[in-house]
């Protein structure tokens, strides 16, 4: 599971420089001297590209918390498996030992008859 956090970090530290360089574009955009139209169209364009990086962004999260969800199913589902094999073990082991206690006690009753 903690291989799991360096991808996080990296996605992360993408996310934040994406939003970053965008709101620093917006801040350029509104500081620079430039005619009204023009930073208005400027800003339509840069939120239209900031929508598409979140939407990537929004995606690539959602395939990574199914591939994670899948992954920790199939673990989950292993490890079910491995302790009903193991009760089952266990159940076969005492149905034997309780066998074999029986049927010392009927020896030990016939002995003593």
């Amino acid at each position: 599971m903690s291989d799991n956090n360096g991808g996080g970090s990296a996605g992360f530290f993408l996310a934040g420089l994406l939003v970053g360089a965008a709101l620093g574009a917006v801040a350029a955009l509104l500081f620079a001297p430039a005619p009204g139209e023009e930073t208005r169209e400027l800003l339509a364009q840069k939120g239209i590209e900031l929508k598409g990086k979140a939407k990537e962004l929004s995606d690539e999260a959602k395939e990574r918390a199914e591939a994670l969800e899948a992954k920790s199913r199939i673990s989950m589902e292993e490890k079910l498996a491995k302790l009903e094999e193991a009760v089952e073990e266990g159940k076969k082991a005492a149905a034997k030992t309780k066998g074999e206690l029986l049927s010392k006690l009927e020896k030990a009753r016939s002995t003593e008859a």
